[in-house]
């Protein structure tokens, strides 16, 4: 198990070299950092534009294999990963934001695989009786409501709640309140803030689990392993939590593991909607003013995160099936 997690990583980690690189050239191809200086006034002229983006690396007159050297060397000696056209830090802008995207989708995609799941079995056991079909006809609602509605429609609904009743139910927008000196009530201050959009992206998200959960449940339930379990003496709901429901997971924690990126990386538009300032915003606004440096860090964050979701995949399927334990 060991020497084939280590081939894994190291394959992963050939990738995320070799994209990120590629990443950086195509950035060089299709972003243009001299842009953000055009129609200012006074206007700039192209030698003072220059001379703002050559020290920050993102000066087109440098030959490009000059540039895309000083970038890696900086990586690979120092770990700055540049900056950005207005000479912010690329790594500061990360960090924060990456932690503050974490903080904005972690309870929403937990809650999603929870319920998804627990429902998945609980009307997988109840095929085609009444709790069954609401389940199926409020999921296949859900799943089929956009993020920015259901989450503009929240929003809405919050602040009429908030003017009826004349106090702060639900906070709409930001990820913290201002002057809390207190660390335990900024944390319940940031807990309070975030139970608006967790219920938005909670609402949209977990249906697909659901119905996953549903199907691979009822195939597993008329397995023949199933069967020989019962014909021994196993309860039905002894033999689909001992047998088929471990079996059911197995995608799903394959599922659950690639959603890492997700938690990082963040929700562009809910983070818009709830103005919290994580990297989905980030993304958003890099490629937006032809960040190249920020853009390809975002880009090997991405594949980061989802090279560290592979290796989690894997040992939850190692531990969730004996056979592939035993190969």
């Amino acid at each position: 198990m060991f020497s084939y997690l280590t081939r894994r990583l190291i394959n992963w980690l050939v990738i995320i070299v070799v994209s990120t690189n590629i990443t950086y050239f195509l950035a060089w191809n299709f972003l243009d950092p001299r842009s953000n200086y055009v129609g200012r006034r006074p206007p700039l002229s192209p030698e003072e534009v220059d001379a703002l983006l050559r020290p920050r690396n993102l000066s087109a007159e440098v030959p490009l294999l000059e540039r895309w050297w000083t970038w890696l060397t900086n990586i690979v000696l120092h770990w700055n990963w540049g900056m950005t056209p207005d000479g912010d830090s690329v790594n500061h802008e990360v960090s924060f934001r990456m932690w503050t995207s974490a903080q904005f989708v972690t309870g929403a995609t937990v809650i999603g695989i929870v319920a998804g799941v627990a429902l998945g079995v609980y009307t997988a056991n109840r095929q085609y009786k009444l709790a069954d079909r609401i389940g199926h006809f409020t999921s296949t609602i859900t799943m089929n409501i956009p993020p920015i509605v259901a989450a503009l429609g929240l929003v809405l609904l919050a602040v009429m709640l908030n003017k009826a009743t004349g106090v702060t139910i639900f906070y709409v927008t930001g990820p913290s309140g201002i002057g809390i000196d207190n660390w335990f009530m900024g944390v319940l201050d940031t807990l309070h803030r975030l139970v608006l959009p967790t219920l938005a992206m909670s609402l949209v998200g977990y249906a697909s689990t659901h119905f996953l959960q549903r199907a691979l449940l009822l195939d597993n339930i008329g397995a023949d392993y199933v069967r020989t379990a019962r014909a021994k003496g196993l309860t039905k709901q002894r033999a689909i939590r001992k047998h088929a429901l471990r079996t059911s997971l197995i995608p799903i924690a394959t599922q659950v593991a690639f959603t890492i990126p997700t938690v990082f990386l963040g929700a562009f538009l809910s983070e818009v909607i709830f103005a919290w300032h994580g990297l989905g915003e980030y993304t958003v606004s890099a490629l937006s003013k032809n960040d190249i440096h920020g853009t390809v860090a975002i880009a090997a964050f991405g594949a980061l995160t989802t090279a560290i979701g592979a290796l989690l995949a894997d040992v939850a399927v190692v531990a969730l099936d004996p056979r592939v334990r035993v190969s």
